[in-house]
């Protein structure tokens, strides 16, 4: 049985979240601010955060999670029509994003996928692993091996972006492809969001990341991936 926290403070919508998750079977507990969500979420399978919290922030709960080496999956609920909201999660660290006012049935499938693609216990034969000049990435586990024993963690944003470009290696992938396709947001958006996440991405793969050869920029579009460069 997969344990879910809630964080929330509106009462209401955290009562109706815990009682429809444990209709569906999960086991689920309620936070009601930034504090005791960040303090409790390690002990979960995955964290419904909202946004707006007294106290710290959901922003800031996603990015303190990350920073402590937690990557227990996180779905975020947004202000409807904040697509800024939507980019500064996916910068904090969140998994996906749900806004408000939101229909029940899409929460409860976007969190059965959440703990779907975080089941990283799967046998050898069946990781998704892709390696390139000395470096490992194992998108079933979300880690990025460097040389022979340097490991890094990566987020379920950070690993879909990578597998993105990798599946379009030596082709220039705009921002706007990146954010539609593999984060879902088809609003008119700051793509800074992705340079954000590139710049994270060269400090894990990029043996110097101001003059980097993996992750290229094109000028006016957006990013090419080269394996062997």
């Amino acid at each position: 049985m997969s344990r879910v926290l809630i964080v929330e403070d509106e009462q209401h919508i955290a009562d109706g979240l815990k009682f429809n998750l444990e209709l569906e079977g999960y086991q689920v507990e309620v936070a009601e601010n930034g504090e005791i969500g960040l303090e409790r979420a390690p002990e979960f399978d995955a964290v419904v955060l909202d946004v707006m919290l007294p106290g710290i922030d959901g922003f800031q709960v996603a990015a303190e999670l990350r920073k402590r080496g937690h990557f227990v999956p996180v779905l975020m609920l947004t202000a409807r029509g904040r697509a800024e909201d939507v980019l500064r999660g996916f910068e904090a660290g969140a998994d996906d994003y749900l806004p408000k006012p939101f229909e029940l049935a899409i929460l409860i499938a976007r969190l059965r996928g959440l703990l779907r693609r975080s089941n990283w216990q799967k046998p050898p034969q069946q990781q998704d692993v892709y390696r390139f000049a000395g470096k490992t990435i194992n998108f079933a586990e979300l880690e990025l091996q460097v040389g022979d024993d340097k490991k890094l963690p990566l987020t379920l944003m950070e690993a879909n972006l990578l597998r993105y470009l990798i599946k379009h290696e030596g082709q220039a992938v705009s921002r706007k492809a990146m954010l539609e396709e593999v984060w879902g947001v088809r609003d008119d958006t700051d793509t800074r969001a992705i340079d954000n996440f590139i710049v994270r991405l060269r400090k894990y793969i990029e043996d110097e990341p101001t003059t980097p050869k993996h992750l290229v920029t094109v000028r006016g579009i957006g990013y090419r991936f080269f394996a062997n460069p």
